[in-house]
């Protein structure tokens, strides 16, 4: 039996079990890294966040030099050459996918490509493309990610309905696109397809596209939207979809009525399942909640005390540096440098057009649990700098405990918000004040400063807006 014998074995070369398998590394700990696929980075390298933020970056010029016209600087139609387009996505993904391996044969990390599963609670069973490999371990950490979901209605087996996966080939530009769900994946993919020249219609069965964000920083992006997409439909659903031809016919409820439609091309952003099967887990004592996502407790820990999980597999938000986070967790718990999990602060960033971040309680949120805050806007048309980017569709927005004064939350809807959010987590990390921000120096033109001023409207007093003087 061809065994090898480690201490720390990661399951799942993704952003939180790289991170995690080298983190192990840097303390001296021999770590085994199995990844199913043979290209490392998992998901959000190879068909998620990195390919679509390229993809994004790539079609923005489109946009860019559409709109110069009006400042007088005008341009020819521009033309896609697809195949240079992906070739170009790949090469930004294969020279990560290098980097990620120079630095595990660097930190002596062993790498095996292969399906793990657990034979029992210090044994996984590896199927490679040489045969089956044991690995005896003492610790345990699972990051297998996630998976777009495929309701079983619209699983047609069809090409023509996507996921994202699919959707980040950019096999073709469909001249007829239906997006199903109106969140972040459905809204940024929707962007892309809309600029590259897809009539794009989205349906979301809330109120509102966005769920998760204020409305108020969601609505720059559903202004922007309609006027790229064909069309928005909120309260809305696909209730039959079928193959017709080289299309697909759906049929969708809004406003009361049912609309029989044929699209080119469906793509299905309606959320994320966690691969947690043939895993092997029912031979462990790891337990999973109704969904399928792994339990574990402050320190990552399952309930069987040699196995740690991490990132999308134990559910929570489902985004790459939360998965990070949790894998520095998992390995501080098994070293012994932590006792438990300390609480922190997720930032999440929409890369629609325009951007949207927020951290922290928003403002949706402290209203649902009955907390006394304070909101504290800025305008982005008052911002020099957003009016140079001809972008003065923006806001900066900041939640407040009236009492301490303490930042508890910001969201920013702009150009460039991604950029912008850390800031507040670091405000909010640090038990940062508003007076804090207001009395700290950003540099003048820069977006930066529509953080300062936000915090100087909480007082009353900010230079490129009116607001209600606070009292003393």
């Amino acid at each position: 039996m061809n065994t090898i014998e480690t201490e720390i074995v990661v399951v799942g070369a993704g952003p939180g079990g790289y991170a995690a398998a080298f983190y192990a590394a840097d303390y001296g700990k021999k770590v085994v890294l199995v990844e199913k696929d043979s290209r490392l980075g998992g998901v959000c390298l190879n068909c998620g966040c990195i390919p679509s933020k390229a993809l994004l970056h790539a079609v923005h010029a489109i946009g860019l030099a559409r709109e110069s016209a009006r400042r007088g600087i005008m341009f020819a139609e521009p033309r896609v050459d697809l195949s240079m387009l992906r070739a170009w996505k790949e090469s930004v993904l294969e020279r990560l996918r290098h980097g990620i391996a120079q630095l595990a044969q660097r930190r002596q990390v062993e790498i095996l490509h292969g399906r793990g599963h657990f034979e029992d609670s210090n044994t996984l069973r590896v199927e490679t493309s040489e045969g089956q490999k044991f690995i005896k371990f003492k610790h345990a950490i699972i990051a297998t990610g996630s998976k777009a979901a495929m309701p079983k209605a619209f699983d047609l087996g069809n090409p023509r309905v996507m996921t994202s996966t699919e959707a980040l080939e950019v096999e073709e530009v469909p001249p007829r696109l239906l997006v199903i769900g109106g969140g972040y994946i459905g809204m940024e993919l929707g962007t892309l397809y809309a600029t590259l020249g897809s009539e794009v219609v989205v349906v979301e069965m809330l109120d509102h596209i966005l769920a998760g964000a204020d409305v108020d920083l969601a609505r720059p992006i559903a202004a922007r939207a309609r006027q790229n997409f064909k069309e928005i439909r909120v309260k809305a659903r696909v209730v039959e979809m079928a193959t017709k031809g080289r299309q697909i016919r759906v049929v969708i409820e809004h406003e009361g009525n049912k609309l029989e439609e044929l699209y080119d091309r469906v793509l299905v952003a309606v959320g994320r399942v966690p691969n947690a099967e043939d895993l092997g887990l029912e031979f462990t004592r790891v337990t999973q909640d109704e969904k399928g996502f792994i339990i574990v407790d402050e320190n990552q820990r399952t309930e069987d005390p040699s196995i740690y999980a991490i990132g999308d597999i134990v559910g929570g938000a489902l985004l790459a540096h939360k998965a990070s986070r949790e894998g520095r967790i998992a390995v501080e718990a098994i070293v012994g440098e932590h006792a438990t999990m300390p609480e922190f602060i997720i930032p999440a960033v929409v890369f629609t057009d325009p951007e949207l971040a927020w951290c922290g309680v928003t403002e949706s949120e402290a209203r649902e649990k009955g907390l006394k805050v304070e909101i504290s806007k800025f305008p982005w048309g008052a911002s020099g700098r957003a009016l140079t980017f001809d972008r003065p569709d923006g806001m900066t927005k900041l939640v407040i405990d009236p009492e301490t004064e303490r930042v508890l939350g910001m969201g920013i809807v702009g150009h460039g918000a991604g950029e912008l959010i850390a800031e507040g987590v670091v405000a909010i990390e640090m038990g940062a004040t508003a007076r804090d921000l207001a009395l700290a120096v950003h540099p003048h033109p820069t977006l930066s400063e529509t953080i300062m001023e936000c915090a100087e409207a909480f007082y009353g007093h900010a230079t490129h807006t009116l607001s209600r003087k606070k009292a003393d």
